[in-house]
Parts: structure tokens; C-alpha cells; sequence
């Protein structure tokens, strides 16, 4: 069992300190949440009934690449993720470069969690169509991947339509970076098991978690992709080594885990929590 930790349930004060601990510890990988913009009225969202939306407008975020690109300077180990990064909302040649960067800067680190996005209106304030997001992102991956590996690539698409262009440095990873598709609903699975090298959910149980696995490895069959490596990726408890054992039979191959209650606690939160997971940690 693989460890990430959750950057996105801190205080960004406390990102670097905790990055720099989760290094020391031996925790696998950190995972930064990614937006282009929040808008006021958070129109589309899938919690639209709900008092609040997920994610005030009001939350700080950050250029998720070039953050982890500072985080990778500082570090030597730990594989630096996105979860998610929202492909559709750049053309694929910004994306392909920044992602490109960061594994060459980390020394091949970098893990590319995508998503379509839930936010319509967040789509709505850069211009682009909320309603044919998930083709757009398959194409975007697409063009990012024949950047990665290509010699010269074109491309005469729905969104994207270029002649001949040439894209180096590629990255460190052989193809490329991996790809771990996010997402819960049925177009996020189908995308995450027809193009992803993983999948990354939200937070589940060990009850929660057979059903989209389930779901994965059939549409993997019929896709005929079960012979290729493919990663689980979602947020979990763990309480003992009969929990880790249990998640890795139920099919989950990494845990991203947040063990503090506030921000300030998050170093001893750590700690506490690789005590517990030592025998799957690496030492530096």
C-alpha cells in the first residue's frame, strides 16, 4: 500500500512544513486540489441543494504545477500529484508543458490526477462549453500525450486543430507521467478506464469502495486494458494493519490520508499516523 498525503485539507501555511515532514517520514506521495477560478455564484454544482457549496469562492488556490514545481526543489523522494488538475480548462500545449516541467524538475515524480470538473459556471467564466467538457478533456489528454512522446505531432480535432509542431524537452517518465483519471460518475469511470493509468476517488469506506471497483475492472475487460498497470487511488481510514490489508484486497492500491483534525496539528498527525503505517513507508 502506497501513502499520499491530502494538501488540500491544510491551511496552505502549513503546506511546505508538511510536505518537508511527509518527506522525512517516507510517505509516498502529496496531493495538491487544482481550479482555474471560483466564481461568485457557484452555479453547476452537483451539491446545488445543499446551504453552502463545497468549496467557498473565497478558498485560496494556487498554479498547481508550479507549486509542486517548488515543492520538488525542496525535496527528493516524494512523488508530487494533482487531485484534480482540470485538463479541459487549457489548451493541451500549456498543459503538456507544465506537467512536462515538473517531471523534470522532480526527477520524474510528477502524477497527473485530471478531471472533467463539477463547476459549470467556472467553465462559463473562461468562455468554453460545460456541456461538452468530457470530450474536450479526452482530447486534451490525447494531444498531451503525443507531445510527450512524438517527434512532431498535428492535430485536427473538435476543440483542438494545429499544424506540425515539435515539443521538447519530454518528460523524464517513460511514455509519460502517469495519468490517474478522477471522478465518481459513470462518463469519469469510463474515461478513467478506456484512457487512465489509475483512477483517484473521494474519500470511501472499505464497503463503499467495491462498487466503483467493480465497475472499473468491467469496463477495463471490455476495453480490453486488464493486462495493463493500472492504479487505485482514493482517500480511506486506516486504524491497523488489518485495515491496510483489507483496502489492498478490496482492490486499492494507494491511500491519500489527512491525520490531523486542525492545520496546527498536522505535523503530530503525521507522525502518529506513520507509527502506525511504518512497514509500508520508505525511509529516506
Amino acid at each position: 500500500m502506497k501513502f499520499g498525503i491530502a494538501l488540500g485539507r491544510l491551511n496552505p501555511a502549513f503546506f511546505v512544513p508538511v510536505v518537508d515532514e511527509a518527506e522525512r517520514l517516507g510517505f509516498e506521495s502529496v496531493w495538491l486540489p487544482e481550479h482555474l477560478v471560483f466564481p461568485i455564484e457557484m452555479a453547476g454544482s452537483p451539491f446545488a441543494a445543499q446551504e453552502h457549496p463545497p468549496v467557498p469562492p473565497s478558498t485560496p488556490v494556487f498554479d498547481a504545477f508550479g507549486y509542486l514545481s517548488f515543492l520538488a526543489g525542496r525535496t527528493e523522494h516524494v512523488r508530487l500529484g494533482t487531485h484534480v488538475y482540470l485538463l479541459g480548462l487549457r489548451h493541451p500545449f500549456i498543459s503538456a508543458r507544465a506537467i512536462a516541467t515538473l517531471d523534470i524538475v522532480s526527477g520524474g515524480r510528477a502524477i497527473v490526477g485530471i478531471g472533467a470538473a463539477w463547476l459549470a459556471s467556472e467553465w462559463d467564466a473562461i468562455g468554453l462549453d460545460f456541456a461538452s467538457r468530457g470530450r474536450r478533456v479526452d482530447e486534451a489528454l490525447d494531444v498531451c500525450r503525443r507531445l510527450w512522446t512524438d517527434e512532431v505531432i498535428e492535430q485536427h480535432g473538435e476543440f483542438f486543430d494545429f499544424g506540425p509542431v515539435m515539443f521538447e524537452p519530454k518528460p523524464v517518465q517513460k511514455p509519460h507521467p502517469p495519468v490517474i483519471v478522477g471522478g465518481e460518475s459513470p462518463p469519469a469511470l469510463r474515461r478513467a478506464a478506456r484512457m487512465g493509468d489509475g483512477w483517484i476517488g473521494l474519500d470511501h469506506t472499505l464497503d463503499s469502495i467495491a462498487e466503483p471497483i467493480d465497475t472499473l475492472n468491467a469496463l477495463r475487460r471490455d476495453a480490453g486494458r486488464v493486462d495493463q498497470p493500472f492504479e487505485v487511488t482514493v482517500g480511506g481510514p486506516v486504524r491497523s494493519d488489518d485495515d491496510i490489508k483489507r483496502w489492498e484486497d478490496a482492490g486499492v492500491d494507494r491511500l491519500i490520508v489527512s491525520p490531523w483534525r486542525r492545520s496546527p496539528d498536522a505535523i503530530d498527525g503525521l507522525r502518529e499516523f506513520s507509527d502506525l503505517v511504518a512497514a509500508h513507508l520508505r525511509r529516506p
